[in-house]
This record gives C-alpha cells, sequence and structure tokens, in this order.
C-alpha cells in the first residue's frame, strides 16, 4: 500500500490542477450549508431508496461497507435528476448482541461505546458525498424511538401475537441468551459460531407462523430476485398433507402424524417420535425402562446439537415399547425414537413406511417389518422393491398396488381422490404446515429494548375468575384469556427506559441483568395498583430494525428528536383527528420502500421479520400497501485482496479513510462501481484504482477544449455516440448495472479526448451523466462553466433516438468489383438493403440488360451481385 501510494504521488502531482481534498472538502460544506439534500416536505412523483441500516461497531467501516451505499447514492440521485422527490436516509441498528458483545469484549458500556461508533461511522459516511437527509436520521437505541417499537410490540400482545411460552428454546452458552432459529448457522450461534444447547426456559414469543401463507403468497407481488424468493420460501417451508389421529395402546393418549406425502399411506408399518418431543416423557409411563429410553433420547438431542443440526448419515434409534392402533388398518404401529424425528416438523410424531429412504434405513437396521405398495411400471425394478432391495419413493409416478380403492393407479395423478377418500372415511384430515417457527422474541441481556411489560399476581387471580375475565384483555377473534397475570404498561407511560447500570454482563442464569435492579424490577400495577414486577427481559436486535424504514418516513424537522409524531397516542391511534391523519399521511407519501439494498445473509431473518410486522400494521390499518420492500437488490461482497472476508481477526481490513485520502472519495465509488457486477462478489485491489482516477482526470483535462462558439461541424458519430450513451447509462443506473454504466462513459471519454474542441452542451451533458457517480469533481466543473444552480438539481439529459441510429459503409460489388459504396442504418433487413442497392442508378448501369444469377451478402460488409 506505501508503495502504491509513493508511486502514485509522481502520478498526481504532475496533475495539480485537480485537488480531490480542496474539492470535495469544499462542496461537502456547501451541500450542508444549503442543506441541498433536504426531503422533499410533499412529495410528488416519490422514490424512496434505502440501505439495510448499519449497527455501529467499533472497528468502523471498510471498504466493502460503502458499495451499498454509493449504488443507493447513485440510484437516488439519478431518480432525482428524473424528477422525482426521493426520500434517502441513513440510521443506526445499535441495540442488540453486536453492541453488547463489543461493549464487553473493550470494558466499555454499550450506551457510551454507541455513541463513540456512531461518530466515527457518520464522519466515515459522510466524507463520501452521500445525498442523505441528516434530518431523518434515526437510532434504535433512542428511548423516542424505542417507545414505538414497544407501542407495536404491545398491540401485538393485545391480539394474542405476543405469548408467554415454557418451550426448548435455542441457548447460546456463550452469548448466554436464548436466540430465534434464524440467528443460527448450522445450528451454531451466528454471532459467536457456539453450539446452542435446548434448553427449557420462559420467554416471550411472537406467532409469526399466523402470517405464514400471507408471507409466501406476497413474494408474487415483489420484485425481487427468485434466488431471495425461494429464500423466503424454503425457511417458510410449507408443506401440505394429511393428518393422522390414532390411540395409543394401553393408555388414554391420542398422538397425531403428519404426512405430506400421504399417497402410499397403506404401507406404514411403524411410528417415529423426536426424542425431544414433549410428550415423550408421558408416553413412557408405566414403561420399565423409561429411565433408558429417556437417557437414549437425550444423548441423540445432544449428538444433533453438537453435529451443527445437521442431518447426520447414521440413523439411531430405540423402541419405546408403545403401539398405536391405526386408523387406516395397517394395524398395531410400534413407536420408537428416532434421530431423524424433528420435534418442530409437522407434529413431530412421524408414520413410517418403506417408501421414504430414511425409514427404510431406520428400518432396515433395526429389522422393523416393511411392506412396499408403490412399485414403478419397470417390472424388473418393481420386483426389486417388493424384496426390499431398493426403497422405490417417487409418488408421482409410481402405480399404487393396496388399497384396493386405488390398485393399478398413478398415485400422483390421484392425490386428490386420495385425500376424499380419507376425509370421506374419517380417516385423516387435510392440514398445512411450515417449518417455519414462532419468533422467540425474548434475549437475557441488557442492550435491548425493555418489554412494556409487569406481572401482577393480583390481577392474575381476578383474571382466572369468572367475573375477572371481562376486565382483562382477550383474544379479540376468539375471546380466549391471553397471558393472564400480565399487564401492559400504558400507552402513555411509553417508552419504558433502559435504566442506567454499572453491571450489565450477562447473568448467564437465564435471567436479565435488569432482574437485579430492584427500582426497576419492582412496580406497582398500572390495572389494579397492587405490587406487580416488570418484565426483566429485552427485545432482540430485530426489534427495533422490523419497521425503521417507516421511522425514516415519519421523521421531519418540526418533530420531536426522532420526529415520531409528538402527538400521544392510545393503541397506534393518534387522540386527535388531525394526530391521526398526520400519522397515517407520512406513511401514505413515501411508503412502500421503492429500492432497497442490504446483504443475502438478511434474506431470512430480517426480511422475514420486517415484512410480518408490516403485515401486522397493514391489518391495523396504519399502513395502505402489504409490503414493505417493493424492490430489493442483494449487494455482492466487495472480499479482501486475500480472497477472504474483510476482518479484524484475519488483519485483511483496509480502511476506507486511507483510500479517500490519497485518491478521493469520488474515485473509490467510481472504483466500486466499476469492479464488477453489482450482486458479484469480487476481491479488493487497489492498484486496480488507477484506472478510475485517471478516467476522472481526464474528465477535469476536457474542460480546457470547451468552446461557448456554436462549432461549425458536428461530428455524427460522436453524436451518436453520446445519445447511445445517455440511453444506456441510465438504463444501467435503473438495472443496477454500474460497471457497464461506467464502462460506457469511459468510452465516451476517449472520444471526446479526440476531439479538438467540445460544445459547453455536450461537456454538460457528460457532467450530468457521471454526477450520480462522482458527484464532487462535477459539481465543482459545473459550476466552473458557470451554472449556478448545483448540478444535483438539474434533470437527467434527454436522448435523441434518430441520432443513436448508427449508419455503417456496405461495400457494393459486381461480379467481385466494388462499383459504389452504400451507406446503410443499422436496424435495415437484409430484403431493405437488397431492394434499395438494387434501385440505385449506379449499380443499374451495370446490370441493365444482364441475369442477376445471385446476390451474396455479407452482413454489415459486403453485398456482391453476380451477374
Amino acid at each position: 500500500m506505501n508503495k502504491l501510494r509513493s508511486n502514485y504521488a509522481i502520478f498526481y502531482y504532475g496533475m495539480k490542477e485537480y485537488n480531490h481534498k480542496k474539492i470535495e472538502s469544499k462542496w461537502k460544506k456547501v451541500w450542508d450549508k444549503k442543506k441541498i439534500f433536504k426531503t422533499d416536505a410533499s412529495p410528488k412523483e416519490k422514490c424512496y431508496v434505502l440501505d439495510m441500516f448499519p449497527y455501529p461497531s467499533g472497528d468502523g467501516l471498510h471498504v466493502g461497507h460503502p458499495k451499498g451505499y454509493i449504488a443507493t447514492d447513485v440510484y437516488s440521485r439519478y431518480k432525482k435528476a428524473k424528477g422525482f422527490s426521493i426520500l434517502h436516509p441513513m440510521g443506526w441498528d445499535a441495540f442488540g448482541l453486536p453492541a453488547e458483545n463489543f461493549a464487553i469484549k473493550n470494558k466499555i458500556h454499550p450506551e457510551i461505546a454507541v455513541k463513540k461508533n456512531v461518530n466515527t461511522f457518520k464522519k466515515q459516511l459522510e466524507v463520501l458525498g452521500f445525498n442523505y437527509d441528516w434530518n431523518r436520521e434515526i437510532n434504535t437505541t433512542d428511548p423516542e424511538y424505542y417507545k414505538w417499537t414497544q407501542l407495536i410490540f404491545l398491540e401485538m400482545f393485545k391480539r394474542g401475537l405476543a405469548y408467554e411460552s415454557f418451550e426448548p428454546i435455542n441457548w447460546c452458552p456463550s452469548c448466554k441468551t436464548g436466540l430465534a432459529n434464524e440467528d443460527l448457522e448450522d445450528g451454531k450461534c451466528e454471532r459467536c459460531g457456539s453450539v446452542i444447547e435446548k434448553k427449557p426456559m420462559r420467554q416471550w414469543v411472537l406467532k409469526i407462523t399466523d402470517y405464514a401463507e400471507r408471507l409466501l403468497e406476497d413474494l408474487n407481488l415483489l420484485n425481487w430476485s427468485d434466488s431471495i424468493k425461494e429464500s423466503q420460501r424454503n425457511w417458510i417451508g410449507k408443506s401440505e398433507g394429511m393428518i393422522f389421529t390414532s390411540p395409543i395402546k394401553g393408555t388414554d393418549i391420542k398422538i397425531e402424524t403428519f404426512s405430506a406425502h400421504f399417497e402410499a399411506f397403506a404401507a406404514d408399518t411403524f411410528v417415529v417420535i423426536a426424542p425431544d418431543h414433549p410428550l415423550l416423557p408421558k408416553l413412557l409411563e408405566g414403561i420399565p425402562n423409561k429411565k433408558e429410553i429417556l437417557d437414549f433420547s437425550a444423548r441423540l438431542v445432544k449428538n444433533r446439537s453438537e453435529a451443527g443440526f445437521k442431518e447426520q448419515k447414521e440413523v439411531e434409534g430405540i423402541f419405546t415399547g408403545r403401539y398405536t392402533i391405526d386408523p387406516v388398518e395397517n394395524g398395531e404401529l410400534p413407536i420408537w425414537v428416532a434421530s431423524y424425528a424433528l420435534a418442530d416438523y409437522g407434529t413431530g410424531i412421524v408414520k413410517c413406511s418403506a417408501h421414504d429412504e430414511r425409514d427404510f434405513k431406520f428400518a432396515k437396521k433395526y429389522k422393523i417389518p416393511l411392506k412396499p405398495v408403490l412399485f414403478p411400471a419397470d417390472s424388473v425394478l418393481a420386483e426389486k422393491v417388493r424384496n426390499l432391495e431398493i426403497c422405490f419413493t417417487d409418488m408421482k409416478s409410481g402405480v399404487l398396488k393396496n388399497p384396493k380403492e386405488f390398485d393399478g393407479k398413478v398415485a400422483g395423478n390421484i392425490r386428490n381422490e386420495i385425500i376424499k377418500y380419507l376425509e370421506k372415511n374419517k380417516l385423516a384430515k387435510r392440514k398445512t404446515t411450515y417449518k417455519l417457527r414462532d419468533w422467540v422474541f425474548s434475549r437475557q441481556r441488557y442492550w435491548g429494548e425493555p418489554i412494556p411489560l409487569v406481572f401482577c399476581v393480583q390481577c392474575k387471580k381476578r383474571a382466572e375468575t369468572q367475573e375477572g375475565r371481562i376486565e382483562y384483555h382477550k383474544n379479540f377473534n376468539t375471546g380466549e384469556l391471553l397471558n393472564p397475570g400480565w399487564i401492559a404498561i400504558p400507552d402513555e407511560d411509553l417508552p419504558v427506559k433502559l435504566p442506567k447500570v454499572k453491571s450489565y454482563e450477562p447473568s448467564g442464569t437465564g435471567e436479565s441483568p435488569l432482574a437485579n435492579i430492584a427500582s426497576f424490577v419492582n412496580i406497582k400495577c398500572p390495572k389494579c395498583g397492587g405490587k406487580a414486577q416488570r418484565e426483566t427481559n429485552t427485545m432482540p436486535q430485530w426489534a427495533g430494525s422490523s419497521w425503521y424504514y417507516a421511522a425514516y418516513a415519519m421523521k421531519s424537522k418540526t418533530t420531536r428528536s426522532t420526529g415520531l409524531l409528538s402527538t400521544p397516542v392510545n393503541g397506534l391511534k393518534a387522540k386527535t383527528e388531525k394526530g391521526l391523519e398526520q400519522f397515517k399521511s407520512a406513511f401514505e407519501s413515501w411508503l412502500p420502500v421503492d429500492m432497497y439494498i442490504g446483504g443475502a445473509e438478511h434474506a431470512t431473518r430480517h426480511l422475514i421479520y420486517a415484512r410480518f410486522w408490516h403485515k401486522f400494521l397493514y391489518d391495523m390499518k396504519i399502513f395502505a400497501t402489504k409490503e414493505p420492500f417493493m424492490r430489493f437488490k442483494n449487494v455482492g461482497l466487495i472480499m479482501a485482496p486475500d480472497g477472504r472476508k474483510m476482518s479484524k481477526r484475519f488483519g485483511n481490513v483496509i480502511n476506507p479513510d486511507e483510500i479517500v485520502a490519497t485518491w478521493g472519495a469520488d474515485t473509490l465509488r467510481v472504483y466500486e462501481m466499476f469492479m464488477g457486477p453489482f450482486e458479484n462478489a469480487i476481491a479488493w485491489d487497489t492498484q486496480n484504482m488507477i484506472g478510475s482516477r485517471r478516467f476522472l482526470e481526464k474528465i477535469w483535462r476536457l474542460q480546457e477544449k470547451v468552446t461557448n462558439k456554436k462549432l461549425e461541424v458536428i461530428n455524427s458519430d460522436l453524436q451518436s455516440l453520446l445519445h447511445q450513451t445517455i440511453k444506456k447509462v441510465g438504463e444501467d443506473i435503473e438495472n443496477f448495472n454500474f460497471n457497464t454504466a461506467i464502462s460506457s462513459l469511459m468510452i465516451l471519454a476517449g472520444a471526446l479526448e479526440n476531439q479538438e474542441k467540445i460544445s459547453k452542451e455536450i461537456y454538460e451533458t457528460v457532467l450530468q451523466l457521471i454526477s450520480p457517480f462522482a458527484p464532487h469533481i462535477t459539481e465543482e466543473l459545473w459550476a466552473n462553466l458557470g451554472n449556478k444552480k448545483s448540478i444535483y438539481l438539474s434533470p437527467w439529459p434527454m436522448f435523441d433516438s434518430q441520432k443513436i441510429k448508427q449508419s455503417s459503409k456496405l461495400a457494393i460489388q459486381i461480379n467481385g468489383k466494388t462499383r459504389d459504396i452504400f451507406e446503410m442504418e443499422s436496424e435495415m433487413s437484409e430484403k431493405d438493403i437488397k431492394e434499395k442497392i438494387l434501385d440505385l442508378p449506379s449499380v443499374k448501369k451495370w446490370i441493365e440488360g444482364k441475369e442477376v444469377k445471385r446476390i451474396i451478402y455479407v452482413k454489415g460488409k459486403i453485398l456482391n451481385i453476380v451477374l
């Protein structure tokens, strides 16, 4: 790096006229003073462009971070020039594990660390010339912000979408907190890499599964890549099948088994139950070797956890000693604990047969009888299936032999007939299941939004009486009493502020550090006035980021520190009609987000969570649209020069501050957009920045060729190239093909460099095209031309489709000898070319009175008339 900087200094000081430091500093001050990037108060045709806001880590930005921010800046500047009112904001996702873990590691309070880190990030972003309206800046740790996060949670609580659970959850022994499934990577904590454990714990859970179908269906409304949509579909994991209910022999227990591939239901010969299924201990009551089975099951769960919850090659199991009486006359089916059965898929209990690979393998290992009923059309293969030599699983083309009602029919053709048969005979009922689990919303940590609930023993007792049920909130749809004893903090008392503490390290006991603060915990019940205790778990990092895009829309200079309406609210409804209209009009003006940029790693977690919250607020009639982000683009990583991800741990981080100081912000912007296709990962190479810098210097030098005089000779090829470039750059920015847009601009700059003089009009057009990529240098050159108004406020150039038409010269030959040159337009068809040429006087005189045997056409080069 130092050697490269030294070599470049020789090159740079030969070009004294372009001083990027002076120019970039100058225009930053001008833009700030004139508030040129202020968002329109009353948007016309709007375009809301959004980055996934960063969590401000202590290390600051590296050169990979700005890539997405530069892209949204280019896009929003282009849209501004096209006449749109734009909203392009920035803020900070500052609650949660990343900030807290950094604070613990560096022995600094999270509040102090976040404040310091935000300042660092903001300074780094500001030097890059982004058109952010900093009046709309938000921070998820601001109490005036998170009061709204708490308020939305309470609305979910009041409607039964937030509930208290005591089921086993993902527990990270290192971070010492519960995690949602979406926080895991291969069964390990996404933050620290620790293998998670399953730990029964009291926690709050959000019923995101109530929205699973809508989350799937509404993907069709979105302009997202197929891969991102598929990631969402796979995570939600919809399965449509049948539920079979059957009694357990010798008990009063009934179980439900789910099957997505029920066509071969007559083949079932045994049942498996997940080793961590909550019903297992009850199922084993009275079984002599109960302890042995439970110990074996615990080992299976531990093995699965240590393997990162990946499917293991070897299947293991143990017989429970119980049998279920099958409803479809398959007899008494033995119930086994199996390593591959999952408690959180379907019902956690599965009927098994010869037509599933894992079932087949399991049955073979433990000598469980099998009876195939589904066969391939090939008689040789069918015999192997019959003899249990191979497992046949093709439910589409396989032919059924049993039951007799479907003998000889192709299973895939009669799926609906089988469903009707099972339902008519009351043997099973339809069921749709999802892989998506309800969202574990509690964190046993300090640095997060307090959950605005209190527990009151007296209210619990009162709520459970017949008379008291009337007083306490119930499910709005079913009337079911919700979370008895838990009382919502009144809206007017929000936010519940995170208390100041000296010790914020996680306890590891399953309790948040807040549980040790008596002054915070002990409170009067807001319902009855009796003694009560606050909830001490905090919300996850994803809470504040699930609605932040709407906060930018609400925020304006005329409102409070966060701008989120100063009018008090009750149930997300302003207490005055005027307040309600203000509240909703902000959303109607800007939502949904038109262009959203972020990393593919958020294709499940954040995008699913935000869509869920948005749909809830849509149901509340707060939002007018079904989806928050209409268009989403995934930003490809910028890797370190060694090909690895940039990380302080690897020592391969490149600081953008150094790059900007040496090369300039505009060079960095152009280079990152020129590196390659936007969604592709690519390694950083500082050496390659020379090309981007030289391109800008070429644009700088072109000002010497500019003339105000009308040029007597207009170069038609240059005119054509200019209008082609206007068209292509606009289309490329719209489609995020920034690298090819810059390539086109470089070609145009090269052509202009070969001209003796350039008209002011052409040079201004070139500056406007480059301006989204390199705003500082183009602003300077624009002003040098005498323009008083900022280039940022100038309209996007229009292209003339007639001038784009290119002509090429075609040699006309008669019997192989060139007789003329024909200038043709590029879009002419071969038929039109032949007709026009044969009608030319210069050709007619050679062919008159002679027979044309054939015409040989070499596209764009030669037309030979053979006489």
